[in-house]
């Protein structure tokens, strides 16, 4: 699923803001749980909301990356939370079902994901709920193309995210109940070239991984440069406006 590796640290730079919309997903999610199960868990920085909305819950993460994975386990110290490397498109539970199965911003990666979210549904006991971006067309990812293509860069991966009418589709079967909304969030952030230091840690990051030495230095600072035209710094900061679309399918 994962082509390029990914930077703990460069994604989680700005950790509170793409925490906020998985906050958001749990929130819509009835019930208690026994057992979640996190596809796509990243650094491990979903745990404290999870744990926050489960208390008692065993949670378990997976994901495709294993630098991802050792951040995790270097940093959470949840005694009830534990993480493996796998991938996290094609994960089925192996003996009982937990109750609850969440994905924070992993599936948009998979190409054609769906038509695998009514089976990854039907791996939880209870619910199932994710939350994609719905940014592919804003200025920062539609700038990335534009400025990748000056320096030859084409045919690096781009997000698959569908129309939030598809997934009501995909997940709308007999026995089951199906919220789906989308969310724009006026993220405000700090620092010097906030944006690209944002998109850097994740949509980027493939085109990123296709440049070296000069010639990367010189696509960074013509992306950052127009970046800063679409994105103006202000003297509160730099306002990134970031569409998520979300899903909760709960079993009647």
């Amino acid at each position: 699923m994962t082509l390029h590796r990914w930077d703990p640290s460069q994604y989680l730079r700005y950790g509170d803001e793409r925490t906020r919309p998985f906050l958001d997903l749990l929130a819509r999610v009835p019930g208690d749980a026994r057992t979640v199960v996190d596809l796509g868990c990243g650094p491990g920085n979903d745990v404290p909301p999870l744990r926050a909305r489960w208390p008692e819950a065993a949670i378990h993460g997976v994901d495709s990356s294993e630098e991802m994975i050792a951040r995790a386990r270097a940093d959470v110290t949840d005694p009830n939370a534990m993480f493996a490397s796998g991938d996290a498109a094609t994960w089925r539970p192996s003996g009982e079902q937990p109750d609850v199965i969440v994905s924070n911003a992993m599936y948009q990666w998979i190409d054609r994901h769906i038509d695998l979210l009514p089976i990854a549904a039907d791996g939880a006991a209870r619910a199932f709920a994710f939350q994609v971006p719905g940014n592919q067309d804003a200025p920062s990812h539609v700038l990335l193309a534009a400025v990748a293509a000056e320096f030859g860069v084409t045919d690096f991966r781009r997000v698959d995210v569908r129309d939030p009418a598809e997934y009501l589709a995909a997940l709308q079967r007999p026995g089951w109940d199906v919220d789906v909304w989308e969310t724009t969030y006026l993220h405000v952030l700090q620092g010097p070239d906030a944006v690209f230091e944002w998109i850097s840690g994740t949509g980027a990051r493939p085109v990123l991984a296709g440049l070296d030495g000069a010639e990367r230095d010189a696509f960074v600072s013509r992306y950052k440069a127009e970046l800063n035209i679409a994105y103006p710094p202000r003297d509160f900061g730099t306002v990134l406006p970031f569409r998520r679309i979300f899903a909760v399918a709960v079993r009647r």
